[in-house]
């Protein structure tokens, strides 16, 4: 992307002021805002409003890494001690140029780089593991695909040999073209046992690369937690607002459920009673203000150039993968049982947030960068 891009999560509040807080983190920096209703996504937001009030800290969300305290340690000098690996950035080796998100090839050429990285994500000793496997498992798919090819080559030989001895035989058949038939039938078997392991590896590889986190930028300081996080540039005045409204010192503003409980529009008990845990009915005003909130951060959005959309809220296996919601959060997914419905053949899920059904908006194309930005913004439940 040329430029940032932001995702507002079930903005709610008893003020119609807005403060957008654009956080970078430390290689193991986590921060997430979540609500228990909505989802407002917005992207490339425009920074020239005063409205906006803001802090950029330098750094990488890792909401992958494991947050065990036995996890591994930062990478040191002693990895890149062979010359021809690039040199150390903020405690790690350089990615250099290769792409955030690596393929089996990729990571195989540049183990010692990727491993170097996790580390520095302070991954559990089981996600490196998982990179030194594919790495492993490509190996063993190298030398499969040669295998299969030789095989191939073989059967491919003994039947143009069949043909040519069946004519000079005047079609009978020999006990030399026998042979030849039995040597082209073995290759074929061969070739199709060495199909089903190399398609056993694809699959174990794949499921492998997508449990691994991106590679970080080099510009991402290496930190244990988000008190290591680095500011580079602050914008707005996070005093504005108490003064604004007048609050002293001693006054600490409500969360939003709370905010929402003492003006008697927060549902929670007869929600989780029809609908289970993690649901709500908001009502009367607050019902209100939850629509009021909504419009105007979508209005806002569109007068700033960005485009509404109203998407699919069901998507494929296939879209959530690409936006890398699975395999990893599966179990925090709402899953459709195949019986009621599937996309395309495959499984159904109900949308987390709007960034998945907008990213697979353009997924498969490639886009030109005469095109970019390109701005969305959508309200889901």
């Amino acid at each position: 992307q040329s430029r940032p891009e932001f995702q507002l999560r079930g903005y709610a509040a008893a003020t119609m002021t807005i403060s957008l807080a654009a956080m970078m983190f430390s290689s193991r920096g986590v921060a997430s805002a979540f609500s228990s209703r909505g989802s407002v996504a917005l992207s490339h937001l425009p920074r020239t409003s005063s409205s906006w009030s803001s802090s950029l800290f330098s750094s990488a969300a890792d909401t992958t890494s494991s947050s065990s305290s036995s996890s591994s340690t930062p990478a040191s000098a002693d990895d890149s001690t062979s010359s021809s690996q690039p040199p150390l950035t903020n405690n790690r080796l350089s990615r250099a140029g290769l792409p955030s998100s690596v393929d089996a090839r990729s990571l195989s050429d540049n183990l010692p780089i990727v491993l170097s990285h996790l580390r520095s994500r302070r991954a559990a000793p089981e996600t490196l593991s998982s990179a030194e496997q594919i790495a492993d498992l490509n190996a063993e798919r190298v030398v499969l695909i040669r295998k299969r090819d030789e095989a191939l080559q073989i059967r491919n030989e003994c039947s143009a040999a069949v043909g040519k001895l069946m004519r000079d035989s005047r079609g009978e058949e020999t006990d030399e073209i026998q042979s030849v038939k039995a040597k082209a039938s073995e290759a074929g078997d061969e070739a199709s046992r060495t199909e089903e392991r190399l398609a056993q590896i694809e699959s174990k590889m794949n499921a492998l690369l997508a449990s691994l986190p991106n590679l970080l930028d080099d510009v991402v300081p290496d930190g244990d937690d988000d008190s290591q996080n680095q500011r580079v540039s602050q914008w707005g005045d996070v005093d504005a607002l108490p003064a604004r409204l007048g609050w002293t010192p001693a006054f600490q503003p409500l969360w939003h459920d709370d905010v929402a409980a003492n003006l008697g529009g927060w549902n929670s008990e007869s929600a989780v009673a029809m609908s289970g845990a993690r649901f709500v009915s908001l009502t009367g005003p607050v019902a209100r203000l939850e629509r009021a909130i909504s419009s105007y951060f979508l209005d806002l959005a569109s007068s700033k150039g960005y485009v509404e959309v109203s998407p699919p809220l069901v998507v494929s296996r296939t879209a959530l993968e690409g936006t890398s919601q699975l395999p990893k959060f599966e179990n925090d997914l709402f899953k459709i049982v195949p019986e009621s419905h599937t996309c395309n053949g495959q499984d159904a899920f109900l949308i987390p947030t709007a960034e998945v059904p907008l990213t697979n908006m353009h997924a498969g194309q490639i886009l030109e960068e005469d095109d970019l930005p390109i701005s969305y913004c959508v309200l889901t439940p």
